[in-house]
């Protein structure tokens, strides 16, 4: 929640920066540095710093621009997609981002591995994607991002298929990873879409209990339903960073990359300040 702390908290932390306010400081930096790749022992030196490139995909995933329309600040905008594709290919952005997690529940009092979950979806617009799909419920025609998080909204996973697939099928993919990566989940919160019969007798398979928060239609107004409008604020979190507003991506691979290099952003600021 924004608060006169919170933005005077943001204030100071710009002015560390100096530059820009998605500009590494000196404390997410060193909480970041061991994770990059050391540079080779033959051959030629990088001729650009790391914290450098990181600056620049950090802007533009919050500013939302274009690899080409990089401000001259940053190294060429050749370079810093070339580093892009290989911190990709490293699982350099899911790795920080999943340390970062882990970190942030610890400091909460929480244990690292996350027990229970929430899943949802959102469909978007992707019109640079080379397979897209009509999402009839919503009028959308692009991609639909099928995530679970944690009871406090951190992100622990992320699917990403063409918009016309439905919810229960995006999940089911979902129960396939989530069980490699966050072994101990158990219990997965989720809304009435996702009671199908299909998803019900994969997740007994895989050990799930999923529980269907259904909304009670006879209470009038706008009601926040438990567990189920924690995963709508981490949308919210996505939505803030501009590149994530639609999808830009050609590719899937890709526009993953950009969600934890977004919600990374996020766990690392705060565990570091």
């Amino acid at each position: 929640m924004w608060t006169r702390a919170n933005r005077a908290k943001m204030a100071a932390i710009e002015k560390q920066t100096k530059r820009y306010p998605t500009d590494l400081t000196d404390e997410e930096w060193t909480r970041v540095e061991a994770f990059l790749p050391s540079p080779a022992r033959r051959g030629r030196k990088p001729s650009v710093e790391l914290r450098e490139v990181l600056n620049a995909i950090r802007y533009i995933a919050r500013a939302g621009c274009g690899w080409r329309m990089l401000p001259k600040d940053f190294p060429p905008w050749q370079t810093v997609y070339w580093w892009f594709r290989r911190f990709m290919r490293r699982f350099l952005f899911e790795t920080i981002h999943d340390v970062a997690l882990m970190i942030d529940r610890e400091r909460a009092g929480r244990e690292a591995s996350p027990s229970a979950g929430v899943i949802d979806s959102q469909s978007v617009k992707a019109p640079a994607a080379k397979t897209r799909g009509y999402d009839a419920g919503k009028k959308i025609n692009g991609r639909k991002r099928h995530i679970a998080v944690d009871t406090d909204g951190r992100l622990l996973m992320v699917n990403l298929t063409t918009a016309d697939i439905s919810d229960s099928a995006g999940a089911q993919q979902v129960l396939d990873a989530i069980r490699k990566r966050w072994p101990w989940i158990k219990h997965l919160f989720a809304d009435g879409a996702y009671d199908r019969r299909k998803l019900m007798d994969k997740a007994a398979f895989k050990d799930f209990v999923v529980e269907i928060v259904k909304r009670i239609d006879a209470d009038p107004g706008f009601k926040v339903l438990p567990r189920r409008w924690v995963v709508e604020r981490t949308f919210g979190w996505m939505t803030r960073w501009r590149r994530l507003v639609r999808d830009y991506e050609k590719r899937i691979d890709v526009s993953k990359a950009m969600i934890h290099v977004a919600l990374g952003g996020l766990l690392l600021r705060r565990i570091a300040h």
